[in-house]
């Protein structure tokens, strides 16, 4: 829904999806249970902004990696606490990629996939179907961990393979 006041509007506006939105920030494990999940932000937040005000580098311990979509540019915010953060290499026509960085890209995705499913599980939940009423826009962090929290205890959407 979209909200009334002018400045709602704007720092919920998200201009990649068109239309107002929440933005947050979740963290899995390798086995695909979440153990992270930030407080909601208006859709115009940028991907730093959120990570930089979820503190996540005090959660993680040195030496820890964190995987993340291309265009997550937060190396400079975890180098600091030994945390890498493992992004996909972005495709140049001329530049060739190696075959270890293909592979190890491959890995990459291929593990990413796993939170694109979470998500799309926390999303299977009829409050999350919908878009979010007044009332429920306030309480959206509130709503989204609950959700993603009763993940957790759904059949696990990662194979064992993985």
């Amino acid at each position: 829904m979209k909200p009334k006041s002018p400045i709602a509007q704007q720092s919920t506006f998200s201009t990649y999806k068109n239309r107002n939105t929440i933005k947050l920030l979740v963290g899995a494990t390798p086995g695909g249970l979440v153990n992270y999940v930030s407080p909601a932000y208006g859709g115009s937040t940028s991907d730093r902004q959120i990570c930089e005000r979820s503190n996540l580098s005090s959660i993680c311990d040195k030496g820890d990696s964190i995987m993340a979509d291309k265009g997550f540019n937060v190396q400079d915010l975890f180098a600091p606490y030994d945390i890498s953060i493992n992004i996909p290499t972005f495709f140049r026509k001329k530049n060739r990629m190696t075959g270890t960085t293909v592979l190890k890209d491959r890995a990459i995705s291929s593990k990413r996939v796993h939170i694109e499913r979470i998500i799309g599980l926390a999303k299977t939940y009829k409050i999350l179907k919908a878009p979010l009423n007044i009332t429920e826009t306030k309480l959206a962090s509130e709503i989204t961990f609950v959700c993603f929290m009763l993940c957790n205890f759904k059949t696990c959407i990662i194979p064992e393979t993985a």
